[in-house]
């Protein structure tokens, strides 16, 4: 596991494991963003790179190697669990962009007991232009409370896409569009006051709907 723990200034006793996308690593901007926001709010927020990223600094994940990433996942979970040997973690939660948060929601498809609960940035629920191939075949399965945040112009799903995808969950979840903004949430624009906006309030907005989803 490697990456960075966000301390929380005043801890409710609650920590988020956060992970990053296929293109990029745990030091994105994005990820920064939403682990102070939570950090903010009392949680410990660690901020890791899957195992993809670290064997190597640029490209995609390998085809057949998501597997070790949901490993690492696990590891992450289990290492931010060590980190705190007096059980003051009432709850771990899981989440991560893009494919990180893919890979989350199959591993909590298998290990149920794994997470009290994801939060998903940018769910790619099928390649841009692709919408029957989707990557929801586990979400039947899945029965951990769950966060989408989604932007209103992502090529890899719209929001009545997600909507449908998101009713197959059997557990408690919630869709939080973020209007205007596209795969990246706008953290990958340069420049522009609307960009600029999103990136300064949609994280909070984030951490308020996760709370009210997890209490």
């Amino acid at each position: 596991m490697r990456g960075f723990l966000h301390r929380p200034a005043i801890p409710r006793g609650d920590a988020l494991v956060l992970t990053h996308g296929a293109g990029s690593n745990c030091q994105a901007g994005i990820l920064i963003a939403v682990a102070d926001a939570f950090a903010e709010a009392g949680f410990a927020a660690l901020r890791c790179d899957l195992p993809f990223r670290q064997q190597r600094p640029h490209g995609p994940p390998s085809p057949g190697g998501s597997g070790r990433d949901r490993e690492g996942l696990q590891n992450a979970v289990q290492a931010l669990r060590g980190l705190d040997p007096s059980g003051s973690f009432k709850r771990v939660f899981l989440g991560g962009h893009s494919y990180g948060g893919r890979q989350a929601t199959i591993l909590a498809a298998a290990d149920p007991g794994l997470v009290e609960g994801l939060l998903l940035l940018s769910y790619p629920l099928h390649p841009p232009r692709k919408p029957a191939e989707l990557r929801t075949a586990h979400f039947l399965k899945l029965r951990t409370r769950a966060l989408f945040v989604h932007g209103s112009r992502d090529p890899f799903g719209t929001l009545e896409e997600m909507k449908s995808a998101v009713s197959l969950i059997s557990a408690a979840t919630s869709l939080l569009p973020i209007e205007g903004a596209g795969h990246d949430l706008n953290f990958g624009r340069t420049g522009g006051a609307n960009a600029s906006d999103l990136n300064s309030r949609w994280p909070r907005r984030v951490v308020e709907a996760f709370q009210a989803l997890v209490g």
